[in-house]
């Protein structure tokens, strides 16, 4: 499939980390100073940043840009075909892409099952229109309509495969509501934390029992409009000049592929987020004006603010390991509008939590 057909165009990145504004350059696929370095990112596996919000997708302009926030962009390669194989979807399933996007995985999926069964839904008029138009030039018929992601297809019935391509704190009860027997509907999680996703599978059994998996994974796919993330930036020069009091600790810093310790630890230690630019391992609660900073492997933590940030990451592992060390949890849906409960399944229930409810999502653009 010619993606560079659904994505004519792409922002990358010039100015450096912390920048504020962040300083950014449009190709267009289109120019020949921009085709070279436009097909590499598109044939790369990461991320292409499509769209800042409240701008036209008609009348970009090529060339430097600061300022505003990215929204729509198409997620890496990789990810987009796993996620596809996670689902087994085969030919002659009737499949919605809840928040397609600009349509990368909504093609993939459109040829695999056939002609007229793959659909999406996406809130965003402009992007709607933009991902139609250009499935349109690649032949495939599958259909982008506007609507709420949140509330599933608006067409009645039920789907074989459903997939959503934003992150949710929760599952909008319409989707389960929509997934068929033997159905399989598959979603990021996102956490109170950055980078610490979760992917959710849920599957209905021929006689319709429900049976929701969520795991930890490195990353996942953009949160839902609403949905927002505390940010280490703002704190950085003041964690580097005073990392605050040291202490003791037995806890080394837990690697970063423990997936599965921390989401569990991103519910408990919440409103925390990593700063990766760090030396050692920083993490930062910028509500409570508190971090700690693991020390470089002598068994110290400084510690820093009323929060004791380390201590609650302590207590969380400790939950962990006596609870097996999971990397899989089970979510609790049998009554998809009330609590979702997640536990590691048989065991003791030292790491239950509540998922929590979804965000207000702001007006879009007609």
């Amino acid at each position: 499939m010619r993606r560079e057909v659904l994505l004519p165009h792409a922002y990358v990145r010039v100015s450096g980390p912390g920048a504020d504004p962040i300083g950014r350059r449009l190709l267009d696929g289109s120019h020949p100073d921009d085709r070279e370095e436009w097909l590499e990112l598109f044939h790369s596996d990461e991320s292409v940043l499509l769209r800042r919000d409240g701008e036209r997708l008609d009348a970009l302009v090529r060339g430097p840009v600061t300022g505003r926030n990215m929204t729509s962009m198409s997620t890496y390669g990789p990810a987009t075909v796993e996620a596809l194989q996670d689902m087994l979807l085969e030919p002659g399933q009737r499949y919605p892409e809840l928040g397609p996007g600009p349509g990368v995985s909504l093609a993939l999926a459109a040829a695999v099952t056939g002609p007229g069964l793959a659909a999406g839904v996406e809130r965003d008029g402009p992007m709607a229109a933009f991902a139609q138009r250009n499935l349109g030039r690649l032949g495939l018929d599958a259909a982008v309509v506007r609507g709420d992601p949140l509330e599933g297809h608006p067409d009645d019935g039920t789907f074989d495969r459903i997939r959503s391509g934003i992150g949710v704190p929760r599952v909008p009860p319409a989707r389960v509501a929509q997934l068929a027997p033997g159905g399989r509907l598959l979603t990021t999680l996102v956490t109170r934390t950055p980078s610490r996703p979760g992917q959710l599978l849920v599957t209905r059994t021929g006689a319709g029992r429900l049976r929701a998996v969520l795991t930890g994974r490195p990353r996942g796919y953009r949160s839902m409009l609403g949905h927002r993330w505390p940010s280490a930036v703002g704190h950085r020069a003041r964690v580097e000049e005073d990392p605050g009091i040291a202490r003791p600790t037995r806890l080394a810093p837990p690697p970063d592929d423990a997936h599965g310790f921390w989401l569990a630890a991103a519910y408990p230690v919440g409103g925390v987020v990593r700063d990766f630019r760090a030396g050692t391992m920083t993490l930062v609660s910028p509500e409570d004006d508190s971090w700690a900073v693991s020390g470089p492997g002598d068994g110290t933590v400084r510690v820093h603010g009323p929060r004791d940030v380390w201590g609650e990451v302590e207590d969380a592992r400790a939950r962990w390991v006596r609870a097996g060390r999971p990397v899989r949890y089970a979510v609790d849906l049998a009554d998809a509008a009330g609590p979702q409960t997640v536990t590691p399944g048989p065991g003791p229930r030292v790491l239950t939590w509540t998922l929590p409810p979804l965000a207000a999502v702001p007006g879009q653009s007609p």
